[in-house]
């Protein structure tokens, strides 16, 4: 279980100080699928580096199962259980992909479990498996190999800021299946999306609705899902009106 307790972050803006995250407290619990959903610049992505470790907070504390985590940097947070998935993967001139995959898994991977995970991708593996981690590859690509090594790692708590940012139709309908294996498969495991897209909030345990820094709404899909889906219809209505 992931618990935050009264989270602030601020940034510097031309000079100003601009808070970013104001004091946010959530419980994220084991084996849900949890999205946290909100307009740009509400503070989502922030909040993910937050719990990732790669942004320190200004005020609070970050507990994992009890333990507070607040001062471990990212890598002490990944040894503990915490995956992260950038919204723009990173590229490792000189590193192959099974190289990647074999570092996420803390272990010697034999080639052909490392292939199982980028086949659960949508990857030939044969064609990527010993590819380079540079610029050779697209940006979907990088994502999907990304989304393998969070596989291969099997964090007990997984995040992803906007997994589904430059990937195709068939890839993001792939995508959908992927978080759902995870889901069953794993008892412990919470799993954290960071995105706007409905047919990933339709498979959400819960929805957090972030807005100017704070939580706005938070509760099951079936409560909050309508709420947001009415309000996107109602701002529609109001510019086709204009």
């Amino acid at each position: 279980m992931l618990e935050l307790k009264n989270i602030a972050f601020s940034a510097d803006n031309d000079g100003a100080n601009k808070e970013i995250i104001r004091d946010i407290s959530l419980t994220l619990g084991r084996h849900k699928f949890i999205v946290i959903t909100g307009p740009n610049g509400g503070g989502k992505s922030t909040l993910a580096k937050i719990i990732a470790g790669i942004v320190r907070p200004d005020a609070g504390q970050i507990l994992l199962d009890g333990e507070d985590i607040t001062e471990r940097s990212i890598t002490e947070r990944a040894r503990l259980g915490i995956g992260f998935a950038f919204q723009q993967p990173v590229r490792f001139k000189g590193l192959t992909v099974l190289d990647l995959l074999r570092i996420a898994a803390g272990k010697q991977l034999s080639v052909s479990d490392a292939c199982s995970y980028l086949s659960k991708v949508g990857l030939c593996a044969k064609d990527y498996i010993h590819r380079e981690v540079n610029a050779s590859l697209s940006g979907g690509e990088l994502k999907r190999i990304e989304i393998a090594t969070v596989l291969a790692r099997k964090p007990r708590v997984a995040v992803f800021d906007e997994p589904e940012a430059g990937i195709d139709l068939w890839s993001f309908q792939n995508l959908i299946t992927i978080f759902e294996h995870m889901q069953q498969a794993d008892s412990d495991r919470t799993i954290l999306v960071i995105s706007h897209q409905e047919r990933i909030l339709n498979i959400a345990d819960e929805i957090i609705v972030l807005a100017d820094g704070h939580v706005t709404k938070q509760g099951t899909r079936d409560e909050i899902l309508p709420q947001i889906l009415h309000t996107e219809a109602a701002v529609s209505t109001c510019r086709m009106a204009e």
